[in-house]
C-alpha cells in the first residue's frame, strides 16, 4: 500500500527547528514536504526557506498572522520553552498533529491544560524526547528488559554539561534566565528524567532537590577584567573566553560553514568575521561573569518511585570533555539490579554489563546504531518514530501523555530546590 505523504509547517526555524528537525525531514521526500514556515528573524526565514522550498507568501514573520489557517498536517514547534504551550494549544484548535520541542512547560497546570487540549483535538502529538530513540539508550533498556541485571534497584545518573556547553547555552544563550525559559532541570535534563522514568517503569512518588548559581556571576569576576571577552586581558588564557570557544575552536575543526553553536552565534555561513563581529556586538562576547544569568550551574535530585526503584540526577556545569569536537557526549548512567550492574558512558563511548560472578561484557556506542546524528542518532530515529505515529502503526514512545510524568518530577524537583530541598510529592 502506498504511504500517506504528509505536509508539514515549521514554527521556530533555530538551530533544532531548521537545522536539526527540518533537514531530517527533507531526508524522507516520500514522506513529507515542507509547505510553510513562521519565525521572527528575516535572515533564518529566509534561508530555510530557500533550502526547503517554501513558496515566499507561506514565510511567516508574526504568528498570529500564520495561526490565521491551518496550513499544514503537521507542525513542528521548535521555538523558545515559554512559547510551547501557547503555540501547542493553537495548533491543537487548528487541528495539527504536532512534533513539539521539549520542555513542555514548567507548570503543573499547563501540562494538564495541553492533554486536555489534545483529547478534545483527537490530534496527535509526539515530545521531542530524543535519547529515547538513540540506540545506546535502547540497549540498556532491552539488557535491563532481559533481566540481565536481576531487579532494578535504583539508578545513579550523572548529567555532565560541560564547562563550555554551560557558559554558550546557560550564561550567555537562550536558556540562561528562568524569566524567558524553563528552569535549568527542565531546559536541560528533561532528557533525563525521561530516560530515568522510562527505565523505573512506574510514576514517580517523591522528589527532593538542591543547587544554585554558585560560579557565574559578578562576584567571581577577576577585578580586571573587562566585562567582553575581545576587549579583555584575560582573552587568551580564560577557559570560558569567547575568543577560544568560538573562534579558535571554530578554526580547530576546519572552519564550518554550518554547525552547531557556531551556527547559533552567527546565521550560516559562518564566517570569522561574523564570529568576530558577533562577539564584539552581541550576547555570545560577553565575560561569563558579566551576564544576567540567573539559571544554577548544579543541582542534584532525588527521586522515589512507587514500585520502589530509586533514582538520583546529577546535573553540574563544572565537567570537562575530552572528546571536544563531538561536543558533549556527556552523560553517564549507572543500574544497580540485584544480580549485577550496567554503566552507560557516553564519554567512554561504551555500555557495560556486569553481572555478578561473570566476565564484564562491553558494548561500543559507535557499534550500536547510526550515530552520524545528534543524540546518539536519536535525532534522526525520532523522524522514523513520526511517521510510525502519524501513520497509526503504533503508541509513540514519548506521546504527550507519556512525557508528561517527567515534566512533572522536573516541576516538582524546582519546588523542591526553592525550599531548600524538602521532599515534594509529586502526584497529590
Amino acid at each position: 500500500m502506498e504511504q500517506k505523504k504528509y505536509t508539514v509547517a515549521i514554527i521556530g526555524v533555530g538551530a533544532r527547528g531548521g537545522n536539526v528537525y527540518g533537514r531530517l525531514i527533507m531526508q524522507f521526500p516520500d514522506r513529507f514536504k515542507i509547505v510553510a514556515l513562521c519565525d521572527p528573524r528575516i535572515q533564518r526565514l529566509e534561508a530555510f526557506g530557500a533550502e526547503f522550498g517554501v513558496d515566499e507568501a507561506l514565510r511567516f514573520t508574526d504568528e498570529d498572522e500564520f495561526f490565521k489557517v491551518k496550513r499544514a498536517d503537521l507542525l513542528v514547534i521548535a521555538t523558545q520553552d515559554a512559547d510551547h504551550v501557547r503555540h501547542c494549544l493553537k495548533a491543537f484548535e487548528k487541528g495539527y498533529d504536532i512534533l513539539m520541542e521539549k520542555p513542555i512547560t514548567d507548570k503543573k497546570e499547563e501540562c494538564h491544560a495541553v492533554l486536555e487540549a489534545q483529547e478534545k483535538s483527537g490530534c496527535k502529538a509526539l515530545i521531542c524526547h530524543v535519547l529515547r530513540y538513540a540506540p545506546a539508550f535502547l540497549k540498556v533498556a532491552e539488557l535491563i528488559d532481559e533481566g540481565k541485571i536481576g531487579r532494578l534497584v535504583a539508578i545513579d545518573a550523572l548529567e555532565r554539561v560541560t564547562y563550555w556547553h554551560q557558559a554558550h547555552s546557560y550564561v550567555r544563550g537562550n536558556w540562561r534566565t528562568t524569566k524567558k525559559t524553563a528552569p535549568m532541570i527542565l531546559a536541560k535534563c528533561c532528557h533525563d528524567l525521561d530516560l530515568i522514568q522510562y527505565y523505573a517503569k512506574s510514576r514517580c512518588n517523591s522528589v527532593s532537590s538542591v543547587g544554585e548559581l554558585t560560579f557565574f556571576n559578578k562576584a567571581n569576576q577577576p577585578k580586571d577584567a573587562a566585562d567582553r571577552c575581545l576587549s579583555c586581558q584575560h582573552v587568551e588564557s580564560c577557559p570560558y573566553s569567547a575568543k577560544t570557544l568560538y573562534i579558535d575552536r571554530w578554526k580547530k575543526m576546519y572552519s564550518p560553514e554550518d554547525y552547531w553553536p557556531y551556527n547559533v552565534v552567527v546565521a550560516a555561513p559562518v564566517t570569522e568575521e561574523k564570529l568576530t563581529d558577533a562577539l564584539k556586538n552581541g550576547p555570545y562576547g560577553r565575560c561569563v561573569f558579566a551576564c544576567d544569568n540567573d539559571v544554577v550551574d548544579h543541582q542534584l535530585t532525588l527521586m522515589s518511585f512507587e514500585n520502589g526503584v530509586k533514582a538520583t540526577l546529577t546535573m553540574t556545569a563544572f565537567t570537562t570533555d575530552d572528546k571536544s569536537e563531538l561536543f558533549g557526549l556527556g552523560r553517564r548512567m549507572n543500574f544497580h539490579g540485584t544480580l549485577g550492574e550496567i554503566v552507560l558512558d557516553e564519554l567512554n563511548d561504551s555500555v557495560e554489563l556486569m553481572v555478578f560472578g561473570e566476565e564484564k561484557q562491553t558494548f561500543k556506542i559507535n557499534a550500536l546504531g547510526d550515530n552520524g546524528y545528534g543524540h546518539g542518532g536519536g535525532d534522526f530515529y525520532l523522524i522514523k518514530e513520526l511517521c510510525n505515529m502519524l501513520d497509526g502503526n503504533a503508541n509513540a514512545s514519548t506521546s504527550l501523555a507519556a512525557s508528561i510524568e517527567s515534566h512533572l518530577m522536573g516541576i516538582c524537583a524546582e519546588e523542591s530546590r526553592l525550599k531548600d530541598g524538602i521532599r515534594i510529592l509529586v502526584h497529590e
